[in-house]
């Protein structure tokens, strides 16, 4: 069946729609950034760039470390942001943009967030880089999709659900790191369950002038203990990349800078050096 035009938005020169990107343009390993700024911090170590392109909040560098072709793409904040992303990405390796059909052979790509985050227990200080083990989505994004869970984030969204059951608003989604990926370029680096929150203030429990309505919201989220997992961070993406990286069959993997302590109530002065810490031990290991 080909794909209707108002589905997959292919812009006059080829290009898919937001992203700008024409097929061949990614490599099979994407880092993924939040602020479009931070690609030109990823890529300035790449030993050569290929192109760059950008469009809105959509900045991509695509390049070589070593041998090795690399992309690097800020997404903007939020797992909406994320839902164009990957629906992209997917559509520029595993769809035929002059057919508009689905390749019979398809592609998997290895997918790395490197982001920042703040630490919700006690003894993570300010300065670690953080692998998700998970990502719990408190967004509304996975509403939209069919997710197949494997028995072990089944029963540990169960869990979250038994924990989280007095917020009757609230749906949570749960989705697991790729293993490989963990395994890897996640090695020796702290490990845990990431909240992914749909805003930055009163969703991630901070108190400005607008009342929240859910109070003591870091301590519900790190008093979650099941079996050794336990909640560790909060950010904005990490839950909505894991869930559609399953959904569309590829390898996803979010590394965490942790810049603030929200149990201590501090923020890191060095937060530019903590991020390109993450960024060098990512690349060292791709």
């Amino acid at each position: 069946m080909k794909i209707a035009e108002s589905d997959l938005i292919i812009n006059p020169d080829g290009s898919i729609y937001h992203l700008n990107l024409l097929p061949g343009d990614i490599a099979d390993t994407v880092i993924t950034v939040g602020d479009p700024d931070r690609v030109g911090e990823v890529s300035k170590y790449f030993d050569s760039i290929e192109f760059k392109k950008g469009k809105r909040e959509f900045i991509t560098h695509t390049g070589f470390v070593g041998n090795k072709r690399v992309t690097v793409l800020s997404t903007g904040i939020g797992t909406d942001n994320i839902d164009i992303v990957f629906n992209e990405l997917d559509a520029l390796v595993n769809i035929d943009f002059e057919t508009r059909e689905i390749k019979e052979q398809l592609t998997s790509l290895n997918i790395i967030r490197i982001g920042t985050s703040g630490a919700i227990q006690e003894d993570i200080p300010m300065g670690t880089i953080l692998a998700s083990s998970y990502g719990l989505g408190l967004d509304a994004l996975m509403n939209y999709y069919v997710q197949d869970l494997s028995g072990d984030e089944r029963n540990l969204l169960d869990a979250v659900n038994t924990h989280f059951g007095h917020l009757q608003h609230i749906n949570p989604y749960l989705t697991s790191a790729n293993e490989y990926l963990l395994n890897s370029i996640g090695k020796d680096m702290v490990h845990g369950i990431t909240v992914t929150a749909p805003g930055f203030y009163a969703p991630q429990g901070r108190k400005v002038r607008a009342k929240n309505s859910v109070p003591d919201f870091v301590h519900l989220l790190n008093s979650f203990n099941n079996n050794q997992n336990r909640i560790t961070n909060l950010e904005m993406e990490t839950a909505g990349i894991y869930a559609l990286a399953k959904v569309l069959g590829h390898k996803a993997l979010s590394v965490n800078a942790i810049l603030a302590s929200r149990v201590k109530f501090e923020f890191s002065n060095e937060p530019n050096k903590i991020v390109e810490k993450a960024i060098k031990l990512v690349l060292e290991r791709i």
